[in-house]
């Protein structure tokens, strides 16, 4: 493109993840050392099932973990540095932890997850909502006062 100029357009208000998982101004690298590192996510959801897609390139299946509680869905992983000596590393070792809240109960039992070509894929049968039955609450006739009360 001949003389053209890309526009980057940022919203005025940023994601939190977006502050919080950036390096620290003026130190390269820097992150605090219990600081687990965000997971980036996509979720998707239709036809009473949600799925919900995270990155995580180089990972081992056995190295992650999925927990259920209530309406929360919190994956944990743990990506080990190797041993030899690299002269430059942008590679991402340590924790990783993304927490994503879902509108109902999680049916933990029936909860699949899979991991393939560096995307771990979560997928949540969500029950269909019953629809509050309509109910009449009869009112009865009282015929003399509740005891304790003043006439």
């Amino acid at each position: 493109m001949a003389g053209g100029t890309v526009e980057r357009r940022h919203s005025l208000f940023p994601d939190f993840n977006d502050w919080f998982n950036r390096e620290f101004p003026g130190l390269p690298g820097w992150r605090p050392a219990m600081a687990a590192h965000s997971i980036p996510v996509e979720m998707t959801g239709g036809d009473g099932m949600y799925v919900l897609r995270a990155e995580l390139p180089g990972m081992d299946p056995d190295d992650l973990a999925i927990t259920v509680d209530d309406n929360l869905i919190t994956v944990t992983a743990e990506h080990s540095e190797s041993e030899e000596d690299k002269e430059h590393s942008e590679f991402r070792y340590g924790s990783f932890r993304r927490t994503v809240r879902l509108p109902g109960t999680i049916p933990a039992d029936d909860v699949e997850a899979s991991y393939q070509d560096g995307i771990l894929t979560i997928r949540v049968p969500m029950p269909e909502e019953k629809a509050d039955a309509v109910r009449t609450i009869p009112v009865k006739r009282g015929g003399a006062a509740p005891e304790g009360a003043a006439s």
